[in-house]
């Protein structure tokens, strides 16, 4: 396959979750987990829990294409969502992979490793490498990139948020390390 060929809203379905293309008629299920402020405690969005800052997260979701919604497949409840943006088919092509949250009741275990997994083996079958973009002082998120196996790259984003400017520092994940060992 090619970059161009990338599915940017697949069904992926693992051992614990299952990812589904975001719908409008998700909103209350997404909304009820990012409701939590303490998810979005070190992103540079703080704000995000806020209904009207996530409405405006949730429908820039919808107009981008390759939103997905996670669903924990033991309960069937909603309980995060990830996204692919930003493809780009020079060198080999890559896509971002991230805006992702999950309910606290998921972290610390292996449900990020898990939808990680699927995403990369999705979209490294298309493209030669995944980014991500962290927040730079969201140490959550650094130390679950660095889990999974993401280096750490010296690339530096900078993003124009409506509290001011936010440093993202940028990791990769190639088809040759994703190949190489299993996530976390």
């Amino acid at each position: 396959m090619s970059p161009a060929e990338l599915d940017r809203q697949p069904t992926l379905t693992g051992e614990r979750l299952l990812l589904q293309p975001l719908r409008a008629d998700d909103w209350d299920a997404l909304y009820a987990v990012a409701a939590d402020p303490l998810i979005w405690e070190q992103h540079p969005a703080s704000d995000r829990w806020q209904e009207p800052v996530f409405r405006a997260y949730f429908e820039d979701a919808l107009a981008q294409g390759g939103a997905l919604v996670v669903i924990d497949r033991a309960s069937g409840a909603v309980i995060g969502s990830s996204r692919f943006q930003n493809l780009d088919p020079v060198d080999g092509g890559s896509v971002e992979i991230g805006w992702t949250f999950l309910a606290r009741s998921h972290w610390g275990g292996a449900c990020n490793a898990e939808l990680k997994r699927l995403m990369l083996a999705h979209a490294l079958a298309s493209v030669e490498r995944a980014v991500f973009r962290v927040g730079e002082g969201n140490r959550r998120s650094r130390g679950a990139m660095e889990k999974i196996g993401g280096r750490l790259t010296d690339r530096i984003d900078i993003t124009q948020l409506p509290a001011g400017p936010a440093r993202h520092v940028i990791y990769e994940i190639d088809r040759a390390a994703f190949a190489a060992g299993p996530l976390a």
